[in-house]
């Protein structure tokens, strides 16, 4: 871009300046008769940044919305569901059956079930 500057004439640089300007002109004019709706505003809206106060309250939203899903799982049994203790009872039974089927299977001889 720098070497089509330095080629052009004095006259062909006033003559783009006065073009640029019409052009300005012309989107400003466009702009306000849109009602705010012109290309200016588009291009120079730049960055959109959210203040620390509008963060802060996002981030307090979501904690709420958290500490309410959090709370209310145990009320509804959501949660990881607690592991069910076996009684001595069912666990020499359980027992009895293992021996019993390992029993039968050393004595057709297998050593894995």
């Amino acid at each position: 871009m720098n070497s089509l500057l330095t080629s052009l004439s004095t006259e062909q640089l006033r003559r783009a300046v006065e073009i640029r300007e019409k052009i300005d002109k012309l989107e400003i004019e466009l702009s306000n008769v849109l009602g705010g709706l012109g290309r200016t505003e588009q291009v120079n809206r730049g960055k959109r940044r959210m203040s620390a106060a509008g963060r802060a309250a996002i981030a307090a939203g979501a904690r709420a919305r958290w500490a309410k899903i959090k709370g209310s799982s145990k009320s509804r049994g959501l949660g990881k569901p607690k592991r069910r203790k076996m009684s001595p009872a069912a666990k020499a039974r359980l027992s009895a059956i293992a021996k019993a089927r390992w029993k039968r299977a050393k004595a057709a001889g297998k050593s894995v079930l």
